[in-house]
């Protein structure tokens, strides 16, 4: 063996030896510390890495997704131009009174069975026998005195218009003070239209741009909640209710408190249908008015009377006037009847003006009263 193979052999052995050295060492003390650890690449986050269903699963397109809709909101007709197009309607249906009168009051001369038959044709009309008795003095005593010139048609519609009372206020008052709705009451036995006219008063206000809440305090009838409900949401309005047999009180109170909270101008109160008959239900109507008024006055007591009914009606505003205070009258169905009469009669029983008349089905048949236009419709002029 040369000397190059001893040294080769030489080293070959020390490094054997450095090894097997450092293998005894790490035995005794355990691996080394780890070193500091590389942070991982970043990677860009996906759509549907975090869903529960997986990314390449099958989706629905949004053609076949049940979206909700909002119902449509309507806009009402302006009240403005509603008396206009209400006024044709309600002359079809009285053209017999001013026909008939008119006939009479066309001839030569009066006898006392002409002024009979006149006075037999203002009673029919229902207007009362006083306004009727007063009615015919005034027209014998004018007719007398023009004699020859005397206009029967003039002089009938000025002594109509004098009774129906262009100067009695038919504001209804909706705004409320310091900073409180409006409450409006609206009351009136069953079957006098008293919830749809709850409705249309809403539709009414919102086309002047008001801030309406309802109360649906008629508990009694399911029917009626539901029916006002969905007046509200055509126009947009929020109907506040109760369970079907609640305390109506309690839900006209809450509907007030509602509407004071939402900062709304008119809050519009549906009542029950009282049999005036009843004395029970008639004490309730009391309680309703004094309980909604610890939230905020009422400042208006709408009682609604079918117009077809005649002098019914007037034995029900008579009651309604003993337990609540009556601030205006709501006549409805004044088309459907040649009773037109029943405006004078009863604004002279009650000393309350009539300010709302419906006529007509439809949503928007309900118009501020304007003595004037009523009387010319009477007559058809």
């Amino acid at each position: 063996m040369n000397d190059l193979q001893y040294v080769l052999l030489g080293l070959g052995l020390v490094a054997l030896i450095g090894l097997v050295a450092g293998l005894l060492v790490r035995a005794r003390t355990g691996p080394p510390p780890p070193g500091p650890a590389t942070p991982p690449e970043p990677v860009e986050p996906r759509i549907g890495d975090d869903a529960e269903v997986p990314r390449d699963s099958a989706t629905r397109t949004v053609d076949v997704v049940d979206l909700p809709t909002a119902p449509p909101v309507e806009r009402p007709e302006s009240p403005a131009g509603r008396w206009a197009r209400l006024r044709a309607r309600l002359s079809r249906s009285q053209t017999s009174l001013g026909r008939s009168l008119l006939t009479v009051l066309a001839r030569d001369r009066l006898t006392a069975d002409d002024w009979e038959s006149i006075e037999d044709t203002l009673l029919t009309a229902d207007v009362g026998v006083g306004p009727t008795q007063e009615l015919v003095e005034r027209l014998r005593t004018r007719l007398r005195a023009e004699g020859a010139q005397a206009d029967a048609r003039r002089a009938l519609r000025d002594e109509l218009v004098h009774l129906v009372d262009p100067t009695l206020d038919r504001t209804v008052r909706v705004d409320g003070v310091a900073g409180k709705p409006g409450v409006v009451l609206v009351v009136g036995v069953n079957g006098t239209g008293k919830t749809t006219t709850v409705g249309r008063i809403a539709r009414v206000l919102v086309a002047d741009d008001k801030r309406v809440v309802l109360g649906a305090a008629d508990t009694f009838r399911a029917a009626a909640a539901d029916q006002l409900q969905t007046w509200g949401e055509r126009v947009g309005v929020e109907t506040v209710r109760g369970p079907e047999g609640a305390d109506p009180a309690s839900v006209g109170f809450e509907a007030v408190r509602v509407g004071v909270e939402q900062g709304v101008d008119t809050v519009v109160v549906d009542t029950a249908g009282r049999l005036h008959t009843k004395a029970g239900l008639m004490d309730e109507l009391g309680k309703v008015k004094r309980v909604v008024e610890k939230q905020a006055p009422v400042t208006e007591v709408l009682l609604v009377i079918d117009a077809t009914t005649g002098q019914n009606g007037l034995t029900q505003a008579r009651v309604f006037a003993e337990v609540v205070e009556v601030s205006g009258i709501v006549l409805t169905k004044l088309d459907g009847t040649a009773k037109g009469g029943i405006v004078i009669a009863v604004q002279r029983e009650l000393g309350v003006p009539v300010k709302l008349v419906g006529l007509g089905e439809g949503v928007d048949d309900l118009a501020p009263f304007a003595a004037e236009a009523f009387v010319d419709a009477l007559l058809d002029a």
